[in-house]
C-alpha cells in the first residue's frame, strides 16, 4: 500500500502516532509533518518519507491507496481535499467547506474540537472514555492494537545522566498540566541519595531523547518527554491535572497519578493554581520509590487518585 499519514502538530502526539509504523511495515508511508518533528520521522526505515508541512506540494507527487489525516484545521484538510487517493480515514473538508470526519474515525473524532457533539459534549465523552489512543485509531482503520512500540530514532549522546529526570515545564497551551512541588520533590529525593536532574530545554529532539533514557526514571505531566519516556521503556511517574489518563498506553513502565480535582479542570486551557496543587509530594515521592525498586504494575498501570474512587 501506499499510504500517507499527515500528523503535524504536537511532537509528543507525533511520536505517539508513530506505533502505526509497525503495522503499515510493508508498504510505502509518506509523513507530512511539523519542521521541528521531522527529526523524528527521517530516520525511519527506508519505506518512510518525511516531509515538512512547507514541503507539503511534494506529496502530489503520486496516488495513495490510503490517507490518514489526524489533524482538524481547515488548511490541513484543504491539503488533503488536493490529494488523489482511494481511501480517507480521519479529517476531511465537507461539502460545506467545513472539517468534517470519516465514520471509520469517530472513536476519536467524536472527543475532538471538530466533535459532531460540539465542545462540551465531546469533552463529557473524552472524560467518559477509558481506552488508549492508539486503541481507538487502530480499531477505526480496521487493526487490532496490540501494544505496538513507539518507532523512535536513536538519541544522540548527552551527558545529563542521574536516577531521577524532573520534566516541569508545562505549555501555554496547557498550563495547568504543571505541578507546584517538583523543587520539593528533588529536595526529598535528593535526601536518599539520589541524583535528581531538571531537564534542560535542548534545540535537538534528539537530545531531549538522550536526556530522557539517561535516567532511571521520569517524572512530568502528561507531556512530549512522557512520550518519550514510554517510547524508550523508561520507568516514569505521570501526573494527570487536566487531560486524560485513560487515553495512555502505559507500555508496562509508566505510574499514573491522577489529580483528584480531575473533574473540575477536565481539558480546560486556562490556569487556576488549585489544579497543580492537588497532588501532594509524598504520593509522587512514593510512586518514584516504587519504579526505582522494580514495583511491577500491571498493563493498565496503576491509577491514583482516580475521581470517583477510594
Amino acid at each position: 500500500m501506499s499510504v500517507l499519514i499527515i500528523k503535524i502538530n504536537s511532537t509528543g502526539d507525533v511520536a505517539r502516532t508513530t506505533t502505526l509504523l509497525r503495522r503499515l511495515e510493508g508498504g510505502n508511508v509518506t509523513w507530512v509533518s511539523a519542521p521541528h518533528n521531522t527529526v523524528l520521522l527521517e530516520r525511519q526505515s527506508t519505506n518512510v518519507r518525511c516531509l515538512a508541512w512547507e514541503e507539503r506540494r511534494r506529496a502530489h507527487d503520486r496516488a495513495y491507496d490510503l490517507v490518514i489525516n489526524l489533524e482538524d484545521q481547515h488548511e490541513v484538510a484543504c491539503f488533503a481535499a488536493e490529494l488523489r487517493y482511494k481511501q480517507l480515514f480521519g479529517a476531511y473538508l465537507n461539502s460545506e467547506q467545513t472539517v468534517g470526519y470519516t465514520d471509520d474515525s469517530r472513536r476519536w473524532f467524536d472527543l475532538s474540537l471538530i466533535s459532531v457533539h460540539g465542545r462540551v459534549e465531546a469533552d463529557r465523552l473524552k472524560l467518559q472514555n477509558r481506552r488508549t489512543y492508539q486503541d481507538l485509531i487502530f480499531e477505526g482503520l480496521g487493526f487490532h492494537f496490540a501494544g505496538e512500540k513507539y518507532l523512535l530514532p536513536q538519541p544522540a549522546v548527552t551527558d545529563l545522566v542521574g536516577d531521577v529526570a524532573l520534566a516541569p515545564t508545562a505549555g501555554p497551551v496547557w498550563p495547568m498540566k504543571g505541578w507546584a512541588y517538583y523543587g520539593e520533590l528533588k529536595l526529598e529525593l535528593e535526601a536518599q541519595g539520589l541524583r535528581v536532574n531538571m531537564l534542560p530545554n535542548r534545540s535537538s529532539l534528539l537530545d531531549h531523547l538522550s536526556d530522557v533514557q539517561n535516567h532511571r526514571c521520569l517524572v512530568s505531566g502528561d507531556s512530549l518527554p512522557m512520550h518519550l519516556a514510554l517510547g524508550t521503556g523508561t520507568p516514569c511517574v505521570t501526573l494527570f491535572n487536566c487531560t486524560s489518563p485513560w487515553e495512555i498506553y502505559d507500555y508496562g513502565v509508566q505510574t499514573k497519578i491522577v489529580s483528584p480535582l480531575l473533574d473540575k479542570f477536565f481539558y480546560k486551557r486556562s490556569f487556576d493554581p488549585r489544579a497543580t496543587k492537588a497532588i501532594g509530594v509524598e504520593e509522587v515521592f512514593d510512586a518514584v520509590m516504587a519504579r526505582l525498586n522494580g514495583a511491577g504494575h500491571d498493563t493498565n498501570g496503576e491509577v491514583r487518585n482516580e475521581p470517583g474512587r477510594k
